[in-house]
């Protein structure tokens, strides 16, 4: 299966903030076709900011502005709300499964305040808010973790876009949307990788 033109869009729009293609960037935002940016853009766009730092999303915001913007805001589309660990809870023991609980105390292990920051903000304020399907995003962070080069977790969050919703199909294309910004060998070993853990 492969993705709809907007998801591979997303994808782009993920891949091009988390590797800093400015150029790509602006063009992805000049061919945006009508009605689009839309919230799950300006969803795309926010949640980089896991994979690629608070630097690199002013830096596309800037960019992005520059080449239009990603539109208004929804009605009740910003919240300023506290993490919600909770939510995040949820989130975490759908994508990681039997895993959770294992990967929750390697973060502990790691530093209690990393554990608590992964759950409360990542999962609770970020990957869990509406305005994008949990698959969709599972989506997402695959592209972006498989441009890092980040194997391990692009096997987790593999394993967690199926559990989400998405089918492996949609993960296989996610990852085949960025083929040319990953090079061959990067591009393999995330096959494989996808291949063997989706």
């Amino acid at each position: 299966m492969s993705l709809s033109a907007k998801d591979a869009r997303l994808v782009r729009l993920s891949t091009a903030i988390v590797l800093g293609r400015w150029d790509d960037l602006r063009r992805l935002r000049a061919r945006a076709p009508s009605g689009e940016p839309d919230r799950a853009w300006r969803e795309a766009a926010l949640q980089t900011h896991l994979f690629a730092g608070f630097p690199r999303l002013v830096e596309a915001y800037g960019v992005l502005e520059r080449a239009g913007g990603l539109g208004p805001l929804d009605e009740g589309e910003y919240r300023a709300e506290p993490d919600r660990p909770e939510r995040g809870a949820e989130l975490f023991a759908r994508i990681y499964a039997a895993s959770a609980g294992e990967v929750r105390e390697l973060l502990r292990r790691h530093h209690p305040d990393f554990a608590d920051w992964v759950a409360g903000h990542a999962y609770g304020r970020v990957l869990a808010r509406p305005g994008l399907e949990p698959g969709r995003r599972e989506l997402l962070a695959v592209a972006a973790l498989a441009a890092l080069g980040q194997e391990r977790q692009l096997a987790s969050h593999a394993r967690g876009a199926l559990r989400c919703g998405a089918s492996a199909g949609e993960v296989r294309a996610s990852l085949e949307e960025i083929a040319p910004w990953l090079g061959p060998h990067r591009l393999a070993r995330a096959l494989e990788i996808v291949e063997r853990f989706a």
